[in-house]
């Protein structure tokens, strides 16, 4: 998978509708969760857009946002089709060469919690559920 990361004013038109529409197709669609995907927080200077592309099609992305002394990795996301092939990991390491040496927290759906533990987050609050969604807050030291 080719791996690039970009500003939201580095997106041309075509790659920021590919990137919201995977985002859908997955989170909204997929999931059944309708929720405000474009939530003003793609345009901060300090977001980063990490996208996978396979045969120059985009199957995958992460977000990674600046929350003041800490980076936050959202919007983790693999179409369908490229998904159980390890490729998930190369977005993830890829969002955390982003976060540089600042601690990192996401917001793991349940499930894959274990997985972001191997990139060494932990678990530092209880689970929660959004959009209809079990949650548990991670965090990953400097």
């Amino acid at each position: 998978m080719e791996i690039s990361v970009h500003a939201v004013a580095d997106l041309d038109p075509r790659t920021a509708y590919e990137l919201w529409r995977l985002r859908q197709d997955v989170f909204v669609v997929e999931q059944a969760c309708p929720y405000p995907d474009l939530d003003g927080r793609d345009l901060e200077p300090g977001t980063r857009h990490v996208l996978g592309r396979l045969d120059g099609e985009l199957v995958g992305c992460a977000r990674v946002l600046d929350d003041g002394g800490q980076a936050r990795i959202g919007r983790v996301a693999l179409a369908r089709p490229a998904r159980g092939r390890g490729l998930a990991d190369l977005l993830i390491r890829a969002a955390l060469a982003e976060t540089g040496d600042r601690p990192c927290v996401l917001d793991a759906q349940s499930p894959l919690a274990g997985w972001y533990a191997g990139f060494g987050f932990e678990v530092s609050g209880p689970e929660f559920v959004e959009d209809g969604i079990a949650h548990l807050p991670m965090r990953r030291p400097r």
